[in-house]
């Protein structure tokens, strides 16, 4: 399960950050996660809930953004929301390569203290 390596990196750049900041205490850890990257929600939640006693997140909450698939057609010249990393348009058909959203990893913002 590879969430808990993501976590744990989310965890430790929370941290570093928080210390930087010269706070001691997170209370809200806000992410934004493509649903291509594979990543699963609820693996990633319940690592999060496990991962964070003893860290300065201990009592922190976990906001996650999931960002939706958006492919681009060239043809049509428009996006469209995609169901997987290869789509195809559901205007004309085509098959499309380029993936405009759906693959980031972010740790967008923290709340402190």
């Amino acid at each position: 399960m590879h969430e808990v390596g993501i976590v744990q990196s989310i965890l430790e750049i929370a941290e570093q950050q928080t210390r930087a900041a010269n706070a001691t205490c997170i209370h809200m850890i806000r992410l934004r996660i493509g649903r291509l990257t594979g990543v699963v929600p609820e693996a990633i939640e319940h690592a999060f809930t496990i991962l964070r006693v003893g860290t300065l997140a201990a009592g922190a909450e976990l906001d996650i953004d999931y960002v939706p698939a958006i492919c681009w057609c060239d043809a049509c010249r428009q996006e469209f929301a995609a169901d997987g990393l290869y789509s195809d348009c559901p205007t004309c058909g085509e098959p499309s390569l380029i993936v405009r959203q759906g693959h980031e990893m972010e740790l967008v913002s923290l709340e402190v203290s």
